[in-house]
């Protein structure tokens, strides 16, 4: 199991008094005066800042002769840690999608309670990710096979007949035309100058599947390499005009259909891109632990570059934990930008 790091204690503190909940499972609270330990959300008064240490687990606190709040549970936090791997070990290795009552019997909870703290930590319901899961395997299962029957069997769906029902909301395309790196998909394109730039939008007959700066036909050829690559003229003058909109307002929600794919890990992440309210930012560690892996700060860095639809999922609003900018496939200029306008509104 990797070693719990401590964030440094200023951090600490400031997630206390901003009782943030993204922290929890991150460190533990130590009021020495009263000889507890709590999560960083914990809802009760705040300590004086001279009474507090900070510990990196529970167990830590334990040793130190402190006891767990009775009110926030702070131990809980582990286990409900440790519960979430055993279900995401235990779907990754069934070849049929395990019940409810099966993972939450592992879990070592109710179903409902169960359910409940799946979908609060992914986004998604048990049955969904598992979904997810046999889909992703399906599409990397494709690319090296030839025969679409051999790969269904081997991602773990019961028949072909169960696959096709899933596939054409979860990949959005056929299973061959998947496997041909977008053979068959008409996508269109056009551009518009922005206050950021020149922008490039692509969509198919579903919504945008791509949007950035700085690109032009030739870089999105190489993205769909075996797709019907077009312009979009009139057809796309619409869209085209509302993405502007968007782009130029990101402090404002949208309603934009967006064609977008990836693992259930990176939807989820990308969700939570979703919930930071204009303006703010979190961190890669806050956003780790909002979906519930919290150990997994550098897949959701990865999962924050892998979003294929720059601002209107708004992967800007993340920054590294000591408040730096960190990166942005669109320089830090724009991002810069990005964060200034949401915050003036």
């Amino acid at each position: 199991m990797a070693t719990q790091t401590l964030p440094d204690p200023d951090s600490a503190w400031s997630a206390v008094l901003a009782r943030d909940r993204a922290m929890d499972g991150r460190f533990v609270t130590g009021v020495l005066t009263t000889g507890i330990y709590c999560r960083p959300s914990c809802a009760a008064r705040h300590p004086k800042r001279e009474n507090v240490r900070f510990f990196a687990t529970g167990a830590e606190a334990a040793a130190a002769g402190l006891r767990a709040c009775l009110r926030c549970l702070p131990d809980d936090v582990t286990r409900e840690a440790a519960a979430l791997e055993k279900a995401f070990r235990l779907i990754e290795a069934a070849q049929t999608p395990p019940s409810l009552d099966a993972l939450a019997d592992a879990a070592g909870y109710s179903p409902f309670h169960f359910h409940r703290l799946f979908k609060r930590a992914t986004g998604l319901t048990p049955a969904a990710f598992a979904r997810a899961r046999r889909a992703r395997s399906m599409t990397m299962t494709l690319e090296t096979t030839d025969r679409v029957t051999d790969a269904i069997y081997d991602s773990g769906y019961s028949g072909p007949g169960r696959f096709y029902a899933d596939a054409k909301a979860r990949l959005g395309m056929t299973p061959t035309a998947w496997r041909g790196g977008g053979r068959g998909e008409r996508i269109r394109w056009a551009t518009a100058e922005t206050s950021l730039g020149t922008m490039l939008v692509a969509a198919t007959e579903r919504g945008i599947c791509r949007l950035s700066f700085d690109e032009g036909e030739e870089a999105l050829r190489k993205r769909f390499p075996n797709a019907i690559i077009e312009p979009g003229g009139e057809a796309m003058a619409d869209l085209l005009r509302r993405t502007v909109e968007a782009v130029e307002a990101p402090q404002r929600p949208h309603d934009l259909p967006l064609d977008i794919r990836g693992t259930a890990f990176q939807e989820a992440v990308w969700r939570e891109l979703i919930r930071i309210p204009p303006g703010e930012t979190r961190t890669y560690t806050q956003i780790a632990a909002a979906v519930g892996r919290p150990a997994a700060v550098r897949a959701a860095g990865s999962a924050n570059g892998a979003n294929h639809v720059a601002i209107l999922i708004p992967c800007h609003r993340v920054i590294r934990g000591d408040g730096t900018m960190g990166g942005y496939a669109y320089g830090l200029e724009r991002k810069a930008k990005l964060l200034d306008r949401e915050r003036r509104g």
